[in-house]
């Protein structure tokens, strides 16, 4: 069961840090948020999973996927909470280079062209990462019908999301650790 208070905890022992900052974006920060202390820790990646999970209930999806190494462990954490709950689900990776052997793709895994995906990232600050997964699921032949993340830092990435008519959903956003969100430019 997923326990929101439990996965806030955990970002505040684990993973939630201050100092001077700079982020995947370029943007400079305050504080920064490791998503990989939560994705790889048993009881994170167990609220993160059932989280998603509930979170995505009412959207019809074939699979969930992202951004190799950063979704690597929330979607086999997704994956093993659907099938504890009897849900049939696929998931994928998206390279940041094609391995250059084999078969020379970017997208990995069993969904096939045609499938309805999910995009999850754990941290979204302008969503840059979690775009160009969604650019490479999509000229693999899937429809992306959700955004997800773990936390919304508030800075820009669900608008940017808007703009290409994707739609997003967060767990838990930045004011949850009571930080309050940048001001607009």
């Amino acid at each position: 069961m997923y326990d929101r208070d439990q996965l806030v905890q955990l970002f505040h022992e684990r993973a939630l840090k201050f100092g001077d900052f700079t982020l995947a974006s370029g943007k400079k920060s305050k504080y920064y948020l490791d998503g990989k202390q939560i994705t790889l820790h048993s009881a994170g990646l167990r609220q993160v999973s059932e989280g998603l999970l509930d979170l995505l209930a009412d959207v019809k999806y074939d699979a969930i996927g992202g951004m190799s190494i950063g979704a690597d462990p929330i979607i086999g954490g997704v994956l093993t909470a659907a099938a504890e709950r009897g849900q049939e689900l696929l998931g994928f990776l998206v390279r940041k280079e094609p391995k250059g052997h084999g078969t020379n793709k970017y997208v990995e895994g069993p969904v096939q062209p045609g499938m309805k995906v999910v995009v999850i990232d754990d941290v979204v600050t302008t969503g840059g990462s979690a775009l160009l997964a969604v650019d490479r699921i999509v000229e693999f032949g899937c429809e992306v019908v959700q955004m997800v993340g773990i936390v919304d830092r508030m800075e820009g990435g669900a608008a940017n999301f808007a703009e290409r008519s994707l739609p997003f959903r967060s767990l838990l956003s930045i004011q949850d650790f009571g930080i309050a969100p940048p001001e607009p430019e």
